[in-house]
């Protein structure tokens, strides 16, 4: 007699709560990516505004000054947030990079808890190289 071929166990029926879950997870990704992506937009348009009517020439002297090599030094994160609470320009604008980088970031980060709920260790794998990688280029950018 011939034994049938065993399949192989497949997942079970993730519950109601796996379900909402992961709707929320998948229904609040985008909306707090968007977010990110509008407040950081909002901060740039206004950077650039204040540049425009205060020092419009900033730019262009601070482009002249890095080609002559004439390089200035990184401030500390503190400063660099006074200074924009206080109008300067150029910490503004540089603000709003910071926070337009939080969105490559939230995404990998979001991908991660994903592929962590669902427990795909390839994948997990793969997102924290990304997520280590994007952590130490911004680290580094703001250090080095």
């Amino acid at each position: 007699m011939v034994e049938p071929l065993e399949t192989p166990p497949s997942r079970t029926a993730p519950d109601a709560t796996t379900q909402e879950e992961d709707r929320i997870l998948r229904r609040w990704t985008p909306i707090l990516l968007r977010t990110i992506l509008i407040v950081a937009t909002i901060v740039l348009i206004f950077g650039l505004v204040v540049m425009a009517r205060q020092a419009p020439g900033a730019y262009l002297a601070r482009f002249h000054a890095v080609q002559a090599g004439r390089v200035y030094a990184q401030d500390p994160w503190q400063k660099m947030l006074d200074q924009a609470e206080h109008g300067d320009p150029h910490a503004i604008v540089i603000f709003g990079l910071m926070v337009l980088t939080l969105v490559p970031l939230a995404r990998v980060a979001f991908c991660f808890l994903l592929f962590l709920r669902e427990r795909d260790w390839t994948y997990v794998a793969f997102t924290a190289y990304v997520l280590c990688g994007l952590i130490v280029g911004v680290l580094l950018g703001r250090v080095g």
